[in-house]
């Protein structure tokens, strides 16, 4: 017995100094790491990484920029048997240790010494918490030290639910979710509280390996994974059996919901991207912020459509190109075929197909492996006459097999009656729509499609305006003395000028290749009489009309100091046209275009507001400005705009009267088809420039200035006929059908001191008792021509423009 007492006593004493050799190593250790852990401080003031969203006005989603999907949730916020799901799988006894469980580590130590391999781990949510903010995760002994030391630090400045609300807003959950809240929405398409038991045990089951576990990916195993943490549930009590089966039982309903905007501005978001990462850099993708825009759905959505129709109407007159690619289908396997079309993906409503088989009146199309064939006949693609040139196609088909062939890749829309072969379109084109009142753009489109071409047409495309740009000549006209009756020789003009630093002889002339003679101002801007427009200049001025021209802000650029102006040589984007436009509109102010409205941070909080300028009169008083809300922050907002009064730079009367004569361009001018609208109140101008390489229209009411251009990036000529009148204003009308539908036709009223006078609608000379031809003309008081003096510009020291009687 002596014999075993000292055995067992010097064993003991073995077992306690290894002990204590072991506690005073792994006291040794936490000293020298304790100092290099980082400050656990931080997690209360965790900042998640979350995307920049932008919105329309009234909040709808239009994009979001960042790699990771996240919308942080408070713990209140998180359905309670998400939490216990969570818990009874990953951590049962996540409310019971101190940050590290001692009986998981034992027992997890127990399964590796038993199988070989660690078939379960130890480390609880807390571990998990300090792993995934400080950590890396190399396996190491080192690495699981300074997680379970950060732990202990973790719970004894944080609460339980603190704790779990990181765990379950930082995990990554598969297909760029981060977090129970981004989850929801990415594989269900809802919020966390409109999960069922069995989506909230899926997606508990994805904190184990959310690539392994995924339900889209690998739906089976991601089953037994839900069905799993059911069991655990049950276990813990916190489900009873019925809840358990009845859950299993439901089936599987997970699919990707990507965030889709509500209506697609794709080139309004990358403008708000873009001037926000001149402002915040990277971290604009992170940090969660929230802008507003001035974007109405309605208006954008019939922008994006007016915009469409009119490329694919003008491509498909000038005919087909032929296939956008061709493949060899000998060898073609079905999921060949399906590879092939995911190199063309959808634009603009044009969907791509792969033809199939052919004959002489049907074709084969096929969409891909999850959609039905199409058919085609001849019907569908009578259209597709040869491109040949802008000016030129090849004959009607009269077979389908004249048309196409198998192994094209083609493009198809759906309309009211069907699929009908389309094609990509060539051309490009820009529409910007803005509140004249305060500068506040309500729709944008930049081309047919962002995706297909990222180049923004709006503002960064600068063309020629052409004709569109005659309103600002006549307004500085009217501003040197002369008057919408003042009469001016259309007849030949012949100017030497300087032209790529060589003098050559200028030889403008009208669109229709004609000359009309003496002609009213009003008439000819109505008709876009370039002669006019030219001789208008050489008497006002150029260094007068530059000055002039200079007051509507439009841009920044150096404008051509030659005749050349009157034709609108200069460079203009379609923004800036509009923004010149307003000024017309709202009768005389300069009003900043703008697309900002607000900026708040992740927690809602506003951290920017825009105050425009407004265009007021009599209620200026009614704004709010940026001083007051400093002197004041919780004055009452209720009846009134944000904003400040903007500065008037044309006379109330100069603007009125160009308004009235662009009104005739609609009435009676190059502008008739904006007749079918039906309305008295809109007002705007045609332009089309040489070559017919630019196509513009740009009008008015009360309510909206809206900008259309149309033409080739590569300056390329559009054709014979192409011009403003029949390529920009049907699209130009076919959204302000859609924009003025809530905007009252609202009469433009003359500014006091107007006068109406009949005239002489040849001379432009107050009508007398023998005139035959007559016409009501709007003078400025103390500017109404004499009856039998031809003085047409009643302004002293004026010279009296040509006239040809």
């Amino acid at each position: 017995m002596g014999v075993f007492k000292v055995i067992f006593r010097g064993s003991l004493m073995l077992i306690a100094t290894l002990a204590m050799m072991g506690l005073l190593v792994l006291a040794g250790l936490t000293l020298y790491v304790l100092p290099g852990l980082p400050s656990v401080d931080e997690l209360k003031s965790v900042e998640y990484n979350v995307p920049l969203r932008v919105f329309a006005r009234g909040g709808e989603l239009l994009a979001e920029f960042g790699e990771k999907r996240r919308l942080p949730l408070d713990i209140d916020e998180i359905p309670l048997q998400l939490k216990q799901a969570v818990v009874a799988a990953e951590d049962d006894r996540f409310y019971d240790h101190p940050g590290v469980d001692y009986q998981g580590l034992f027992r997890a130590a127990f399964r590796v010494l038993q199988s070989g391999e660690a078939v379960q781990g130890g480390s609880t949510i807390t571990m998990q918490v300090a792993r995934n903010f400080f950590l890396n995760r190399e396996k190491t002994l080192w690495r699981k030290l300074r997680e379970m030391l950060l732990a202990f630090q973790i719970e004894k400045k944080l609460s339980k639910d603190e704790i779990l609300a990181l765990y379950l807003n930082q995990n990554y959950m598969g297909n760029r979710a981060y977090g129970v809240g981004a989850a929801a929405k990415t594989y269900y398409g809802k919020e966390v509280g409109q999960l069922s038991l069995a989506q909230i045990a899926m997606l508990a089951g994805l904190y184990k390996a959310p690539s392994k576990f995924n339900p889209v990916v690998n739906p089976e195993r991601a089953k037994l994974r839900r069905n799993y943490v059911l069991r655990r549930m049950q276990e813990q009590g916190y489900l009873s059996p019925q809840e358990v089966e009845h859950a299993r039982a439901e089936t599987l309903t997970a699919r990707i919901h990507a965030p889709r905007p509500m209506v697609s501005a794709s080139y309004v978001a990358e403008m708000v991207r873009a001037n926000l990462f001149k402002t915040y850099g990277e971290s604009v993708y992170t940090s969660g912020l929230q802008v507003t825009t001035t974007i109405d759905p309605d208006k954008q959505q019939a922008a994006n459509a007016a915009i469409r129709k009119a490329l694919l109407a003008y491509d498909q007159r000038h005919g087909y190109r032929g296939a956008e690619k061709h493949y060899d289908l000998a060898s073609a396997s079905q999921k060949k075929r399906a590879a092939l079309l995911e190199n063309h993906p959808a634009f603009g409503g044009l969907k791509a197909a792969l033809v199939t088989s052919v004959d002489a009146r049907h074709a084969v199309l096929y969409l891909g492996p999850d959609e039905a064939d199409v058919t085609l006949g001849l019907a569908e693609m009578a259209w597709a006459r040869p491109y040949i040139s802008e000016d030129k196609r090849g004959p009607k088909p009269r077979k389908v097999n004249q048309v196409v062939q198998p192994g094209d890749i083609v493009r198809i829309v759906r309309t009211e009656k069907g699929w009908r072969l389309s094609q990509l379109p060539l051309v490009g084109g820009a529409l910007v729509s803005l509140s004249p009142k305060d500068g506040s753009i309500r729709a944008l489109v930049g081309g047919f499609d962002y995706f297909y071409s990222r180049f923004n047409r709006a503002i960064q495309a600068i063309r020629q305006p052409g004709s569109a740009f005659k309103p600002f000549i006549y307004s500085a006209a009217l501003a040197k003395g002369f008057t919408p009756a003042s009469v001016f020789n259309d007849a030949p003009v012949v100017d030497d000028t300087l032209i790529a630093g060589e003098m050559k002889t200028w030889r403008p002339e009208n669109y229709s290749g004609r000359f009309y003679g003496p002609t009213r101002m009003r008439l000819a801007l109505a008709k876009s009489r370039n002669l006019v427009s030219i001789r208008i200049l050489r008497k006002v001025g150029i260094r007068y009309t530059l000055k002039h021209i200079k007051k509507f802000a439009m841009s920044s650029r150096e404008m051509p100091a030659d005749l050349s102006l009157s034709l609108g040589t200069l460079g203009l984007s379609p923004l800036e046209l509009a923004s010149g436009y307003a000024v017309l509109a709202n009768q005389g102010y300069r009003v900043e275009p703008y697309l900002i409205q607000q900026i708040r941070d992740r927690d809602g909080q506003l951290i920017y507001e825009h105050f425009p300028e407004v265009a007021c009169n009599k209620d200026c008083a009614s704004l709010i400005s940026p001083e007051a809300l400093n002197e004041n922050p919780k004055q009452s907002r209720q009846g009134k705009r944000l904003g400040i009064p903007a500065t008037r730079v044309l006379a109330r009367e100069n603007a009125y009267q160009v308004t009235s004569m662009m009104q005739d361009v609609i009435r009676m001018g190059t502008g008739t088809r904006a007749l079918k609208l039906g309305r008295k109140d809109l007002a705007g101008k045609t332009g089309t420039t040489n070559d017919q390489k630019d196509a513009w229209f740009s009008g008015f009411n009360h309510d909206l200035v809206t900008t259309v251009w149309i033409g080739f990036d590569q300056l390329k000529p559009l054709g014979r006929k192409e011009t403003g009148g029949k390529l920009a204003l049907p699209a130009w009308v076919d959204y302000m059908k859609v924009a003025l539908q809530h905007s009252p036709d609202r009469q433009w009223k003359a500014p006091p001191g107007m006068v109406s006078v009949k005239i002489d609608a040849e001379t432009g000379l107050k009508a007398g008792a023998g005139t035959r031809k007559f016409a009501f003309e709007v003078f400025r008081s103390g500017h109404v021509p004499d009856e039998d003096l031809a003085t047409l510009a009643p302004i002293k020291g004026v010279e009296v423009p040509e006239q040809i009687f």
